[in-house]
């Protein structure tokens, strides 16, 4: 059955007149400014935008194409609406490069102690055109009109960008929207931003990047996400923008890999903490079968909401830039598995953690530290018949908090468990779910 939703901009009036009778509730007031902007960001509107970008009298949006121009004026069309600060050159939208455009809006920042730590979100609006052996699986000739890859993104990327417009006040930082050109042919676009930026942004650092990439194809909400091993604890912010209160989380694959196939990939070469969003591949990648009738609107929804709360709480966070973390370049799946992987018996005491009593198991369960998110150990040992087992706890779980309080680190939650009474709340990370666990206490 399909839920009847209030527009979000009757939503947003009420919420806006009812502060003037609530004085004394701004964290009220601005949670319901903050729920109407996530309900601003509708399928329909979704869908609107993916029809007219996947066109075929755009032809495939062929970077440099006349159907690759037509997109961008879109695009802007809509920027424009929103009253975007034009970031391209010559107080323009638009950056060109190689008979290519990169679009790029900006929405200032609130506070001028973080006015020049740019958080960029970005999607590329261009595709393969007609298709050619180097750039399609064929059928070659026909339109491709990319209504995943990657008219998917730029519609999501356009309802984040509207949604930002009803939030209760602008974020800290500075946030860039960026549609790049070129990515069929290279990464063309992203590249070109990277090594040159436009005057407006060019005493700007880039603190941190955001790219949706073919995210009309979610299949049993479960979203994929690449670059979050790029920066220490970033699973984590992604995690808890996922399970934001009143919200129907995803089920999230962290996927290690860091490949040059995607427009995340030249801010990672960059050593710029990145995230990419992107709902799998599927056999009408690069075909002309790439078309409307096949993408999940009602998918686009979760994936846009859960980017512009991770997006606002990047640009609100009141700590200093993430770090990049280098070690992200040489890790992969193969990694992923080898940390994942249950323990053995005997296994070395710093390599897995098992709080006891008494040398008896109090709780049953082994974790084991990882590097990349040192406050959620993984769960690598379970003992069978066991209080952990019997809570329904799973291998593979990552320890978020205990009895409501985060964990620092392994060792805390080491010390934690063993001092802990005869029952204990422990709240896991599970594909990116946080799922709370009461368990009692093996008595030695």
């Amino acid at each position: 059955m399909r839920i009847t939703r209030i527009p979000a901009r009757l939503v947003l009036a009420a919420a806006v007149a009812g502060v003037a009778l609530a004085a004394g509730k701004p964290a009220l007031f601005a949670a319901e400014l903050m729920a109407a902007a996530r309900s601003s960001i509708q399928a329909e509107d979704a869908k609107r935008h993916v029809c007219a970008l996947a066109d075929d009298a755009l032809e495939g949006r062929e970077g440099g194409s006349r159907g690759g121009r037509a997109a961008g004026s879109y695009i802007i069309s809509h920027l424009e609406k929103l009253e975007l600060e034009p970031a391209g050159d010559n107080g323009s939208y638009y950056q060109q490069f190689g008979g290519m455009r990169n679009i790029l809006a900006l929405a200032r920042g609130s506070d001028p102690a973080v006015a020049n730590e740019l958080i960029v979100v970005g999607a590329h609006y261009d595709h393969v055109g007609y298709g050619n052996s180097g750039n399609s699986y064929g059928p070659f000739g026909f339109v491709h009109n990319g209504a995943d890859d990657n008219a998917s993104g730029v519609a999501g990327l356009i309802e984040v960008a509207e949604a930002m417009q009803h939030l209760p006040g602008r974020p800290r930082r500075p946030i860039l929207f960026a549609f790049w050109d070129g990515e069929e042919k290279g990464l063309l676009g992203s590249y070109h931003f990277v090594r040159v930026r436009p005057a407006l942004l060019a005493q700007m650092s880039i603190a941190f990047s955001v790219n949706l990439d073919m995210i009309g194809r979610l299949r049993g909400e479960r979203l994929e996400i690449f670059g979050a091993r790029t920066s220490e604890g970033l699973r984590a912010a992604v995690v808890q923008s996922n399970n934001r209160p009143a919200a129907q989380p995803l089920e999230l694959a962290f996927d290690w890999a860091i490949d040059e196939d995607s427009d995340h990939y030249p801010f990672i070469a960059a050593q710029i903490p990145t995230i990419m969003f992107h709902t799998g591949l599927h056999d009408q990648y690069h075909r002309p079968s790439d078309d409307v009738q096949l993408i999940n609107f009602e998918g686009i929804e979760p994936v846009a909401r859960l980017t512009l709360d991770f997006l606002t709480a990047l640009a609100d966070d009141r700590g200093p830039p993430r770090s990049f973390r280098s070690q992200a370049r040489s890790e992969s799946d193969a990694t992923k598995r080898a940390l994942e992987a249950p323990a053995v018996s005997g296994a070395a005491p710093q390599t897995v953690a098992q709080p006891a009593l008494n040398s008896r198991p109090r709780w049953g369960i082994g974790t084991r530290a990882d590097s990349g998110e040192p406050m959620n150990p993984v769960i690598v040992r379970i003992t069978a018949g066991s209080p952990a087992a019997q809570a329904g706890m799973m291998l593979g779980d990552r320890v978020v908090a205990i009895d409501g309080t985060v964990v620092i680190n392994q060792a805390d939650m080491v010390a934690r468990l063993a001092a802990a009474g005869s029952s204990v709340a422990i709240d896991v990370d599970r594909k990116g779910r946080v799922v709370r666990l009461a368990v009692a206490a093996m008595q030695p």
